[in-house]
């Protein structure tokens, strides 16, 4: 069974961002590649480092997880990252 993450990635200007991947550190690798693979977000943000990731059991649990931590202010998920 493929298990789905939620992830949140610091970005250059220390911003976040969050998404959802099978396979996180090629994910992470992929936003910070030179070409189209990561999000058009943190393109303009290289490098991203991984912060915060979490196991959902399928896509769908991953994308509301990912709506939630989405929805946090930036506070709330600092302290998401510092409590693991």
């Amino acid at each position: 069974m493929k298990h789905w993450f939620v992830y949140m990635v610091r970005c250059a200007d220390r911003s976040l961002y969050t998404g959802i991947a099978t396979d996180v550190d090629r994910r992470v690798e992929e936003h910070n590649s030179t070409g189209n693979l990561g999000a058009k977000y943190t393109r303009a943000r290289q490098p991203v480092n991984l912060v915060y990731s979490e196991t959902a059991e399928s896509r769908s649990e991953a994308s509301k997880r990912e709506y939630k931590i989405k929805k946090m202010t930036k506070l709330a998920k600092e302290k998401l990252i510092t409590s693991t």
